[in-house]
């Protein structure tokens, strides 16, 4: 395991948002969603491609509350361009779990 200082953990910004919209990826390399999610006034809406079709239907990700990196730049899959990075952890197949508040909390708040 690297280790990191804290000044550079704290660069990265991990908001809560609210998903909006869930379209399949049929032109991505591995099963992908596109995911646009509201953070707020401050942010705003952002795209992101998420590897989640196994363990998540569209229906079950629509309105639901998630944590992402709003900050690590744009990065373009299969020309959809991905602004942030849904965060999730791995059940005991590999596939990924959300992360998510327990509780309904504001969009936008930042992990702190």
């Amino acid at each position: 395991m690297e280790t990191i200082g804290w000044d550079e953990f704290s660069r990265v910004e991990i908001r809560v948002g609210t998903i909006v919209e869930v379209k399949d990826f049929p032109k991505a390399r591995k099963p992908l969603y596109r995911i646009h999610i509201d953070f707020g006034p401050e942010i705003g809406i952002l795209h992101s491609a998420a590897g989640l079709t196994r363990r998540y239907q569209p229906h079950e990700l629509q309105g639901r509350q998630i944590l992402a990196a709003v900050n690590l730049g744009t990065r373009n899959i299969a020309g959809f361009e991905s602004q942030c990075l849904t965060l999730g952890v791995p059940d005991s197949e590999g596939e990924a779990i959300l992360l998510v508040p327990t509780d309904q909390v504001p969009d936008g708040g930042k992990l702190f």
